[in-house]
């Protein structure tokens, strides 16, 4: 898809006085986040004088940068135009110029193994009993699915997910908890996702992984990122505790 399609659907506008949002759109779908994903990516591979980092979300991109840096690199002491105006019409440029650059290879997939119910899984029951199923059915088509990682966010390495049967939705708890397992998978209205750090939260648990998400050492700390693709799969209480122990 040629940028011209979709520019006139591209919108910008600052975020304090070193970042600007590049607005992809409203909805959450998976074309507005396959824009995303390109935008990120065009940014990444041409970075300008200034620039800190590219952050993807739901529907954007929003790019930090240190606006005195741009102001000297690009000269605009001489020029009527502030840092966040010549950044915005750069990335203007780039995305004319570049656009066909950002498309990405094909999706990552990523199998997570996860015991469901009992203490790792408090509210399997719950949920099951929200949507008239058995425990069993909600385990067999929250294992059905696979899902995009739309973003990364709120906990470090926290995965966003999308794909969620509607068959096993669920409301977020009344009174969230203060302490969640790391590796608790859980469902919050039409989304599913994974704790990778023990937090509070009020998602509604059906499982754990032994899998660690996220490692603070490691080069790339979380084990997974925008455009991935996730299956869960079920493995027993036995098999969980000996990966867990392996893992340490």
């Amino acid at each position: 898809m040629a940028f011209s399609t979709i520019k006139d659907s591209i919108t910008f506008h600052p975020l304090g006085d070193a970042a600007i949002v590049i607005q992809a759109g409203a909805d959450i779908r998976e074309d507005i986040h396959e824009r995303v994903k390109q935008l990120f990516s065009c940014i990444e591979q041409h970075p300008f004088d200034g620039y800190v980092e590219a952050v993807q979300a739901f529907t954007n991109v929003t790019v930090f940068y240190e606006p005195y840096t741009v102001y000297q690199s690009a000269q605009l002491q001489q020029r009527d135009m502030s840092p966040y105006e010549w950044v915005q019409a750069y990335i203007e440029k780039l995305l004319e110029d570049k656009w066909q650059e950002g498309i990405q290879s094909n999706r990552r997939t990523v199998d997570i193994p996860v015991c469901y119910g009992g203490e790792l899984g408090p509210d399997l029951e719950e949920v099951a009993c929200i949507n008239d199923l058995t425990p069993e059915e909600v385990v067999r088509i929250h294992t059905a699915g696979t899902y995009l990682v739309y973003m990364i966010g709120f906990a470090p390495g926290f995965p966003f997910l999308g794909g969620l049967s509607e068959k096993i939705a669920a409301p977020r708890r009344e009174t969230p908890r203060m302490s969640i397992p790391k590796g608790s998978v859980g469902i919050a209205g039409k989304q599913t996702g994974v704790y990778p750090i023990s937090t509070p939260g009020g998602w509604q648990l059906i499982g754990q992984t032994p899998l660690p998400l996220f490692r603070p050492d490691d080069e790339s700390p979380s084990l997974l990122k925008a455009g991935d693709e996730v299956r869960f799969v079920q493995m027993s209480e036995k098999e969980f505790f000996s990966m867990k122990e392996a893992e340490r």
